[in-house]
């Protein structure tokens, strides 16, 4: 794993929003047919993108992306309730930390917005990230999109709130 050193994380901008839908759908046709079939990743990421439906989406969900040298690599979605949406990091950019430096960033601003909890419907390829970040299954879904079967998996997380800083007095 090579680490990034110009990784930052912004806020969602609408000139973003196909180059977005085109990262999502690379993601899930880029995953081990192990895992999820051609035919499986086609009914999650249809080709070609729906644009349009993406800019609409995001326009509302208004996620973390995450930038390497002027490259999207990938986003993250946090809604007001702690739902995480969506966490996709390009190809190109996967085994780099994308998707752990999208988490932490997710996971200060969820603590700040004071949430108690986060939840996610994790796919195979990320219930082990998820469990690896203190995720307990909940349970496991079968989703139909167009006739075919996606397996996720429900996760949450109990945020605890930070301690006082009993030094400060705070």
């Amino acid at each position: 794993m090579t680490a990034l050193k110009t990784l930052c994380i912004q806020l969602y901008t609408p000139d973003r929003s196909a180059e977005i839908a085109d990262l999502f759908h690379q993601s899930v046709h880029a995953i081990d047919p192990a895992l999820y079939t051609p035919e499986q990743q086609e009914a999650w990421a249809p080709t070609p993108p729906d644009h349009a439906r993406w800019s609409e989406r995001l326009a509302f969900k208004r996620p973390f992306l995450a930038i390497v040298e002027e490259r999207l690599a990938g986003f993250i979605e946090l809604d007001a309730d702690g739902h995480i949406d969506c966490l996709y990091t390009h190809p190109a950019f996967q085994g780099m930390g994308v998707a752990s430096a999208l988490y932490a960033y997710l996971e200060t601003e969820a603590r700040s917005r004071q949430l108690s909890r986060l939840y996610v419907e994790a796919s195979r390829v990320a219930r082990p990230f998820f469990e690896r970040r203190g995720f307990n299954l909940i349970r496991a879904n079968e989703v139909q999109r167009g006739g075919t079967k996606l397996t996720n998996f429900r996760m949450e997380k109990t945020l605890v709130p930070a301690e006082p800083d009993t030094e400060s007095g705070t």
